[in-house]
């Protein structure tokens, strides 16, 4: 058997596990440490810390679910919408070929973190499984993550529209169905 030296993970390794749920994250500190790349009224966007590929992101809602049906209708709603906006910034900075986006509810599914739900975004494209992903059940990921960070973040930026509507206005009030 062949090994592959990773001496990044051993701080995260011998690191005491968060006590909380990553995806609680609470007020903007520090957005760019935690790989906060955006946030919205309802949800925000994070990149993985181990990612599939360059680009792995995820959208939760701040709303601490497990479940689609616990979400309000306006935190899934905005799931959606900030999924298509950071799809949109992959584009537009990866040029993918095409995506994987999935949520995994419950430990059956294959979810890691199964209290809080969350959206996979993985880019991909045609031939990314390689030679060490086939042979060696390994991924190689070319790209630091703030590097990856500093590229997607003013993308957001450009990106995304304000979501501080006035109380009252169009948009804070549910649409009626007729």
């Amino acid at each position: 058997m062949k090994s592959l030296f990773a001496p990044w993970r051993l701080p995260y390794l011998k690191s005491a596990k968060p006590g909380h749920c990553i995806f609680c994250v609470g007020k903007p500190v520090d957005d760019r440490g935690r790989y906060i790349l955006h946030r919205s009224r309802s949800t925000f966007v994070i990149m993985n810390a181990y990612p599939y590929s360059n680009g792995h992101l995820m959208v939760a809602p701040y709303e601490h679910a497990s479940d689609l049906q616990a979400l309000s209708p306006a935190a899934l709603g905005e799931l959606m919408v900030t999924t298509k906006l950071a799809t949109a910034v992959l584009r537009a900075v990866y040029k993918p070929q095409g995506f994987n986006v999935g949520i995994n509810l419950g430990k059956a599914a294959g979810a890691g973190i199964e209290e809080h739900l969350h959206v996979h975004l993985v880019p991909r494209w045609n031939g990314d499984t390689n030679f060490m992903t086939t042979t060696a059940n390994v991924r190689v990921i070319p790209e630091d993550l703030y590097h990856a960070y500093d590229q997607l973040a003013p993308e957001f930026r450009k990106r995304a529209q304000p979501y501080s509507p006035k109380p009252g206005s169009p948009r804070s009030r549910p649409k009626r169905r007729p």
